[in-house]
This record gives structure tokens, sequence and C-alpha cells, in this order.
């Protein structure tokens, strides 16, 4: 078998020719050194980040719950005597004050049946007059003899029953005197009314059915938020107060934050000042009731509040930036920033967030740096470069550490 050596016949010259030349080419620059490729010899810098020092501060937990709100006081209006409205003498929707006229029913009926009553109470008194005088005079017949027993107990009988039906004719007066004052219907307590169920020439009746209602008033300062407690949450807060961490709702006022819907910060300072003595089985919690003042009367019965109370005692804390906590498959770290610039990755346990700030449970000491803004860059092992950035505005510097500051060549971050 022939082996064939060189170019076929056919294969163009220039082609034949060009090949040592390409070969040598890629020889050259296999040999040359990468960080050459474009120019340039020095290696990419360190990342840089913003580190910041966690704080140490003495902070409390805040446990949240639901609530609606709910007026101190709510009272239906009704008439308690039947007659035609005669007016409506309040401004729907507008504030009253305890007594305040709002409905005025005909009196005119009423005045009549009080005069017929001041007659027959007029007619009583002359009748008990005849009697107790016509009963002396037959006690002193009875003294000398001219009168028998049976006569004198007679007109004793009359007497009395004279007085009695005086009773009775000064009760009715009373009566009706009590139902002519009750045509002007007023408000019982302070607070805001809502709107005439009833018109002016309508009708109205006395009793509890819906036809009788007229209006409604509430009051609006303070006003209550009712939230259901968890029994997990109840034992808690009774165990704190065995260990004398808290006061309990059932002894003493406990602190309480509000925010409604569009609000956030629970710009709301109350109280909790009620606890209700037996837990409802069926839901597993307990309800209380906490008190809000309400000077600007916005907040209205019904609104859904947020409400939240200290969930523990006071204790010290290391707060840091939230933006700072990285979570990985349910894990939460941070970035820690050692002394000579390289970055290790810590695990930490969480608490809640206090100022914008997140409580760190476990896992960092104070004076240690953490990665703030830069987290996604870094890893483990790495360099950086870091800046320091100062505490949160309205925050104090962490107890036993000096602030970072190129002008303090003793801080941690001034020492690199």
């Amino acid at each position: 078998m022939k082996v064939m050596t060189g170019f076929h016949p056919i294969f163009p010259l220039f082609l034949r020719r060009s090949l040592p030349l390409v070969a040598c080419g890629y020889l050259l620059s296999a040999c040359k050194p990468s960080g050459q490729e474009h120019g340039s010899g020095a290696s990419a810098p360190p990342p840089a980040v913003t580190v910041a020092l966690p704080i140490l501060r003495e902070v409390i937990d805040w446990d949240e719950f639901t609530g609606r709100l709910v007026s101190p006081e709510t009272v239906e209006i009704r008439a308690r005597v039947s007659g035609y409205l005669d007016k409506v003498h309040f401004t729907v929707g507008a504030e009253v004050k305890e007594g305040d006229l709002l409905f005025t029913i005909d009196p005119r009926p009423y005045e009549a049946i009080v005069q017929r009553m001041e007659a027959g109470v007029a007619s009583a008194k002359s009748r008990v007059e005849l009697a107790t005088q016509e009963l002396e005079n037959v006690a002193k017949l009875q003294n000398n003899g001219a009168v028998s027993a049976e006569d004198y107990q007679r007109r004793a009988n009359a007497a009395a029953g004279a007085t009695a039906s005086l009773r009775a004719a000064e009760a009715e007066l009373r009566e009706a005197k009590l139902n002519l004052e009750f045509t002007q219907i007023r408000s019982p307590i302070d607070g805001r009314v809502s709107d005439a169920r009833i018109t002016k020439g309508n009708v109205v009746t006395d009793g509890v059915d819906d036809e009788s209602l007229l209006t409604t008033v509430v009051a609006l300062d303070p006003i209550y938020c009712h939230i259901d407690v968890d029994e997990r949450s109840v034992l808690k807060y009774r165990q704190l107060h065995r260990e004398g961490k808290r006061i309990s709702a059932q002894f003493g006022k406990v602190e309480a934050e509000m925010e409604l819907t569009l609000e956030s910060g629970f710009p709301h300072k109350g109280f909790i000042d009620f606890v209700d003595n037996q837990l409802d089985a069926s839901t597993g919690t307990i309800r209380a009731r906490a008190v809000f003042p309400n000077p600007d009367r916005l907040m209205a019965p019904g609104f859904f509040a947020r409400v939240r109370v200290p969930g523990s005692g006071k204790y010290e804390g290391l707060l840091v930036p939230d933006r700072a906590i990285a979570d990985d498959q349910g894990t939460s770290h941070v970035w820690v920033v050692g002394n000579d610039n390289t970055v290790v990755y810590r695990k930490v346990m969480t608490g809640p967030i206090i100022d914008g700030l997140r409580i760190v449970r476990e896992g960092l000491t104070p004076g240690e740096r953490v990665v703030v803004d830069g987290v996604m860059s870094v890893r483990q092992g790495q360099k950086v470069t870091p800046e320091a950035v100062a505490a949160p505005a309205g925050e104090a510097t962490p107890k036993g550490v000096e602030p970072p500051s190129p002008a303090n060549p003793g801080s941690p971050a001034a020492k690199n």
C-alpha cells in the first residue's frame, strides 16, 4: 500500500506557502500572558462595600394583633311615649352634648292629661280635708258619748280612703308630668349623632322594635379597640408577670400602640385596660380592650386596626440595618468584615424590626463591622474595600465602641 505524503497536486500553491506563517502566529499568541491580552497588567481591585457597627440599645419586643374600633358608649335613641313627631332639633352627623334636645313629640295631648290630673289632685285634697274635719268632729262627740263607736270608725275609714285617693291622684299626676317630659327627647351622653330615622310629621311609638328607633349617638373620645389574644400569648404574658419582667393587664395598664389601615409606625398611643375573665374555648382566644385618645374624632367605631403590645421585658439588643440581613434557604446571615478586610459568612438569629433596624439575637458581637450595601457582590474569604457609614439618625453609638471614622485611628474601620 502506497502512503501519500505532502500536498495533493491540486492543493493551491498560495495556501501551501501561507500555512507555516499561520502556525507560527498561533504559537506566539499562545505564549502571550493573559493579563496583557487587553493591554493591562494589573488585577481587578476588591469590591467597595459600606459597613456599619451594630447598635447596642435597650429594646422591647412587640407582639401585634388585629382588632376593631368600638365606641365606649353607644345609645339607641327611642321614644318613650307615642305621638306625632313635632320637630327634629339636631344636624345629622353633628356632635351633641349630654342634655341636648334632639326630638320633640307633640306635647299638647300630654299637657291636657297633666291638667286633668292636677284637677284630680285638687279634688282629692278637698275630700281629704272634708273627711279629716268630719273625723275630728266625731271624735269630740264620741268623748261626750253622743256618737257611737261604729260612727266614729266609719268616719275614720272615710278619712283614710280620701287620703289614699289623694296619693293615687298625685302618683297619676307625676306619671303624666313624666310623659309630658318624655315628649322632649334629649341626648343622654356626649357624642356624635346619626341621622333621623323618623322625620317630622310621622307617628312615633314607644317600645324597643326597629320602628321606634329615632337615631343613635356614639361616644368617640376616647375610643376602644377590641382585640382577641391567642392562648400562647396570654400564657407568655402571665409568665412574664410572675418573673417581674412585665405587668399583666389583669393588674394594671399595659402600654399599647395602634395604626389604622392607611397608617404606619403605630402613631396612636394608649393602653390595655381590660382583659376578659375567661378564654373562649371555641376560638382559643381571650378578649382584651385597648383605650386610645381620639381628640380630633377622626377614628370611628368599626375601623380595622393593628395593635401592638410589649411582648417581653426590656433587654439590651444588637440592631443592624435590615438590608444587611440576607436569607439563604430560610437561614438568615450577614457578612462580617475582619481586620484584614476579608469578608466572613456569619449565620445569625434575628428578631423584629424596631425603628427601621433589625434585632440580631445571636451571631454578632458589638464592634464587628457588618456589610450593609454591596451584600450581593461579596463572597466568603473575599477582600473588600470597606467604607464606614454612621449610625442611623437618632440612634446612639454602640456602647464601648467608638464610631468608625478616618480621623479615629483606633476604630475598627481605621485599623486597615
